[in-house]
């Protein structure tokens, strides 16, 4: 696979910038106070999750295009998706959701299983 195949080399580190800029802004907006929402959509924090964390996932796999550092990937955001939810339920301010927990590891395997299927 060629090693530029996605965008030239030297915008690595900006996509890298970026896509850390991405996983910080969803650590910080999953541990502050959740402010009220107006809920639309039956399950519309569900589908934000699965958004979240399919568009995390998808960005480092644009990245990073060997099978092995997508699936290391996969594990890393699978685990942060779990962590940060256990972290949600042991400080106090927000409720961990085990439902949250799924949402979040279906974006991850989606973003997983769309990246996979289109490389081949």
């Amino acid at each position: 696979m060629n090693e530029n195949f996605l965008f030239p080399k030297r915008f690595k580190k900006i996509w890298l910038g970026i896509g850390w800029s991405l996983v910080i802004a969803v650590i910080v907006l999953s541990l502050i106070p959740q402010p009220p929402m107006v809920q639309t959509v039956n399950y519309g924090d569900k589908v934000e999750h699965i958004i979240a964390y399919f568009v995390l996932m998808w960005w480092f796999v644009q990245i990073y295009l060997m099978p092995r550092q997508r699936l290391q990937c996969m594990i890393g955001f699978l685990l942060l998706g779990a962590g940060l939810e256990i972290l949600q339920g042991l400080g106090g301010i927000r409720q961990a959701d085990w439902v949250d927990m799924v949402a979040n590891s279906v974006g991850v395997l989606l973003a997983w299983q769309f990246t996979n299927k289109r490389n081949r």
